[in-house]
């Protein structure tokens, strides 16, 4: 018999019911399952390429000759990993601290002697930035884990305890204090030079102890090296070699860490997974100490990166020796280190706001005549002593060298208009950012002291904050500074000093143990720089790879 017209009515009603039902708990499904799982199904994939692992090829300096795939680890909990602290087992050794109070000058801005030729502009092959998270990814740490090794402590912490004789010139061991910020600065003059708190007498060579102490409280440090998209070494390269390189030592004894080091680094299970092109390094030194050629006891520096293995590994530096594609430079440490955001911004509304009654100023010493740069140099010092509207810090060794003084430095710089960054004993200077956190336009005279350099941190347009006058011209008296500068409109300082105070966040190294809740800061950039460079590498290699494969 037929069921009634009802009841066939409230049957199809419940089928059509009960196939929504079904078809909308796989949707749920599937999207839940693509927001927890940020490698859906090539997880299957990444342990197939595992399981390739043990016949991995032996080392090849062709960039694409090894497995970049990681095992998926247990733990992705970036709060988790946030929980560093100085000493744990698992994480970096601590850093020695407060060693002295004093306070032993150094030259302003200046490094060791050392002729140079003109170099070729750097070429950045695979420089990118980290692509910003797919949206539905809960992790917030996706893609920017690092992991740190914890390296024996002759590679760091010996170092530091070893401090009175890192340099032979003076005594570092103040300049290791705070987390190798050096000694706090307490202003004494009542001009108000300085903010009140947060600056120090911070060492040019103090950046690997700054970096380090920093990445300690990098939000997303991992423990599980297989999740970790860049791997830190941190080995304090410009210190150690620092110690070497006056005093007739031989290169047995100089390369003696470099050599160990990576002997060290190629029997960890974390090298052979990209043979150490995924691992970055701090020197906080110029390239030119990490690149002697020969095995000439008269050779300047080391050969840590020249050695196989180091040359996998990128480097950031606080200048580079020329076009190598694994060195990136990154700003020296200035005098500024705030701890909060609300300080950046009072200093750049301090800055908009100070008169500035010089015209243009130089903060520095001549140089003896055999340095390529002496020319340069003197001739600035002469432009400089006949004009009115310069204001000149003479560095040279005395009684009143007041360039190691943040507060006489920054006044300098704070009440002039332009600031002049020749060459030194290298191509860079410390007084360049110096110079842009005191709102000061620089002025360049070689390509080389900044838009070859910092590409990472200062614009690409480089009239767009700076101006550059060719050292030829200064040393053939073909232009008078001066004259040249007393010409840029007005309107074009006005845009300049604007453009020098909104960098200001982007050159300075906030507290180690502070970050920042809005902005980005030169160890923010620098590391993001890294994590780019390094995604853009494996990018290469598994396009390599799907080509040979198919």
């Amino acid at each position: 018999m037929d069921k009634p017209p009802l009841r066939k009515y409230f049957d199809k009603l419940r089928f059509v019911f009960l196939t929504s039902f079904i078809f909308c708990s796989s949707l749920l499904l599937l999207d839940y399952y693509v927001a927890v799982s940020d490698r859906g199904i090539t997880f299957l994939l990444s342990n197939m390429n595992d399981a390739k692992h043990a016949q991995m090829p032996k080392p090849s300096y062709s960039p694409f000759n090894f497995n970049e795939t990681a095992v998926r680890p247990k733990e992705t909990s970036c709060a988790n990993q946030n929980n560093t602290t100085t000493g744990a087992s698992d994480i970096p050794r601590s850093i020695v601290e407060n060693h002295t109070e004093t306070i032993v000058p150094t030259a302003h801005g200046e490094v060791h002697r050392r002729d140079h030729k003109s170099s070729p502009p750097l070429i950045r092959d695979n420089v990118g930035l980290v692509t910003n998270l797919p949206s539905r990814n809960l992790d917030s740490c996706s893609g920017q884990y690092i992991y740190v090794y914890d390296l024996p402590s002759r590679f760091n912490e010996d170092l530091l305890k070893g401090c009175h004789s890192l340099m032979k010139w003076f005594d570092m061991c103040p300049y290791m204090s705070n987390l190798g910020l050096g000694p706090k600065v307490i202003e004494k003059s009542k001009e108000k030079v300085l903010l009140k708190e947060n600056w120090y007498a911070t060492n040019q060579f103090s950046l690997e102890v700054i970096f380090h102490n920093t990445m300690k409280h990098y939000k997303c440090l991992t423990n599980d090296s297989s999740l970790a998209s860049a791997i830190y070494v941190p080995y304090y390269a410009g210190l150690d070699v620092g110690q070497y390189l006056w005093g007739g030592f031989n290169v047995s004894i100089r390369d003696a860490s470099p050599k160990e080091l990576v002997k060290w680094l190629a029997q960890q299970p974390e090298w052979e997974r990209m043979w150490g092109r995924d691992h970055f390094i701090v020197g906080g030194r110029i390239g030119w100490d990490f690149r002697r050629k020969t095995e000439d006891d008269d050779d300047w520096g080391t050969k840590l990166m020249l050695l196989p293995e180091a040359s996998n590994m990128s480097i950031l530096l606080i200048e580079s020796a020329g076009s190598k594609d694994n060195e990136f430079p990154i700003p020296y440490p200035t005098y500024f280190h705030p701890s909060k955001d609300k300080e950046i911004f009072q200093w750049q509304k301090k800055m908009r706001k100070v008169k500035r009654p010089h015209l243009f100023s130089f903060a520095g010493a001549p140089r003896p005549s055999s340095n390529s740069s002496s020319s340069i140099r003197n001739e600035i010092i002469k432009n400089c002593q006949s004009s009115r509207s310069c204001k000149l810090l003479d560095c040279q060794d005395g009684h009143h060298n007041y360039c190691n003084d943040a507060v006489h430095v920054t006044k300098v710089f704070q009440s002039s208009v332009f600031c002049l960054q020749p060459p030194g004993d290298s191509f860079t200077r410390r007084s360049t950012f110096d110079s842009i956190l005191a709102g000061c336009i620089p002025v360049f005279f070689h390509p080389e002291s900044a838009y070859n350099q910092y590409l990472w941190h200062l614009p690409k347009k480089g009239s767009s904050y700076s101006v550059y006058i060719p050292e030829r011209d200064v040393t053939d008296k073909r232009v008078m500074i001066n004259e040249t500068l007393s010409k840029v409109p007005k309107s074009e300082v006005l845009t300049m000093r604007n453009e020098v105070i909104r960098l200001i966040p982007r050159i300075i190294y906030r507290d180690p143990r502070s970050r920042s809740e809005t902005g980005e800061d030169a160890f923010d950039i620098a590391l993001k720089g890294i994590l780019g460079r390094i995604e853009a590498i494996r990018k290469d290699i598994s396009n390599v790879k799907y080509i040979t494969s198919s």
